[in-house]
């Protein structure tokens, strides 16, 4: 049987994802995504050249592999036609490799402007969003008020439904943010010629889901974002607008449950947080420099520069937890080569008691706790490029089984990037021997 595989970040996004399912699609017949949208981006580099991708799954750069957008997509029409373009410009084929669920909301222009007034207006206090209008987006699909590709195709039904929720924003456009209404017809116009282009991408993903499970097909399940910023799970309020833990799968793309085999999550040797929100291990000082410089954290979707921080094993078992972790992957060790000494968080103390807790999550102020740490020596040599395990420095090792020991739960660190490109990366433990969730 193939063993199918859920690519799932365990942070605040940005673990390397993308990398490693370009990295195990090798031996898949289709890559799915099934939450998020272009406020995620996948950075690969293959032989050198980066490619950035926000929408399609990173399997595309694999001319075997079927990608597919689940319905719980939010989807940019032109957004995506520009990463369709970007790919057919670098020789990539999409015909009859790309398809996307006819039950997919779209983000169209009310929602970004939406997006920008609300985080300006809030100031200060903003979220820190992407300002793509993907939190208005799923309010609509919420509010069962937004449109979905399939009304594309019904331009009847399309006029009706778009003039009304155009009318609906413009109020609040107008009266409430005291700001200039959106147009209507600029609007409609754009989204009949952009339906040409997805017409024959419409799909039914879960019948397509379905039929790869009874043909032994392989499917690798890309999520985007990370475990923390889950609508449910994460640290709300400062969370993205979807289910980006391991439940999104199932109500994302229409899988089965008896499709779910491995579950690897993907965490950085240290952390990265964009926007704002609750940041426990962040740093200010030089190193916060060092791994902002030396990590590229620079955002492929914004621009914006990262924050960075030690990494947090108190966060870190606990997603594994609740994501039904069967593997770890662990991304950027090389990032950690020039540090004299590497901290991680093991637990969180009170600042007026003294009391250690293990779960923030439980009647938790995360501005009366402050991090505990473990300090561990660097190892001071170059891990990059390294393939084979035996091959890393003694302090790197280590610190790997350090986090193991640490997160327990008979969980291991299988897979270990080196390197941005797709071939720095160690295989510790072949993942097909790993138990099945």
């Amino acid at each position: 049987m193939n063993q199918n595989i859920v690519i799932l970040g365990m942070q605040w996004g940005d673990e390397g994802k993308g990398k490693i399912v370009d990295f195990l699609t090798r031996t898949a017949s289709y890559v799915v995504r099934y939450q998020g949208g272009h406020n995620a981006g996948h950075t690969l580099v293959v032989n050198n050249k980066k490619i950035i991708l926000h929408l399609i799954p990173s399997g595309i750069l694999h001319t075997n592999i079927i990608c597919l957008l689940g319905n719980g997509v939010v989807i940019s029409p032109q957004s995506l036609l520009d990463e369709i373009n970007m790919l057919s410009n670098l020789g990539i084929s999409l015909d009859g490799r790309l398809f996307i669920s006819h039950n997919c909301p779209l983000i169209l222009p009310y929602h970004v402007k939406m997006d920008i007034l609300r985080e300006k207006l809030l100031d200060k206090k903003c979220i820190g969003t992407t300002k793509k209008g993907i939190g208005p987006a799923y309010e609509d699909k919420v509010a069962r008020f937004g449109l979905q590709i399939r009304d594309l195709y019904h331009e009847s039904t399309l006029r009706e439904k778009l003039k009304n929720i155009v009318h609906y924003y413009n109020f609040q456009f107008v009266n409430y943010y005291k700001s200039n209404p959106v147009n209507y017809d600029f609007i409609l116009e754009d989204l009949l010629l952009l339906k040409k282009v997805f017409k024959n991408r419409i799909r039914d993903i879960s019948l397509i889901l379905k039929q790869a499970e009874l043909d032994n097909k392989k499917v690798i399940f890309e999520g985007a974002q990370g475990a923390l910023l889950d609508l449910d799970h994460g640290t709300f309020p400062y969370v993205t607008s979807s289910n980006s833990t391991i439940g999104g799968i199932f109500t994302g793309s229409g899988a089965r449950l008896t499709q779910m085999h491995a579950v690897i999550g993907i965490i950085k040797a240290y952390c990265t947080r964009v926007g704002s929100g609750p940041f426990p291990t962040e740093l200010t000082d030089i190193t916060n420099d060092y791994l902002c410089r030396v990590g590229q954290e620079f955002g492929s979707t914004t621009g914006r520069r990262r924050r960075t921080g030690w990494l947090d094993l108190v966060l870190l078992s606990r997603m594994v937890m609740l994501n039904s972790i069967s593997s770890l992957c662990l991304t950027k060790l090389d990032v950690l080569d020039g540090l004299s000494e590497i901290k991680v968080c093991i637990a969180y103390k009170n600042i007026y008691t003294d009391k250690i807790i293990t779960n923030p999550f439980e009647n938790f102020n995360w501005n009366e706790f402050k991090p505990v740490y473990k300090v561990l020596p660097g190892w001071q040599e170059s891990t990059k490029g390294i393939t084979i395990f035996s091959k890393l420095p003694i302090l790197a090792k280590k610190y790997i089984n350090y986090i193991e020991n640490y997160i327990g739960q008979g969980i291991f660190i299988d897979i270990i990037s080196t390197g941005p490109d797709r071939l720095d990366t160690i295989i510790v433990r072949d993942i097909s021997n790993v138990n099945y969730v």
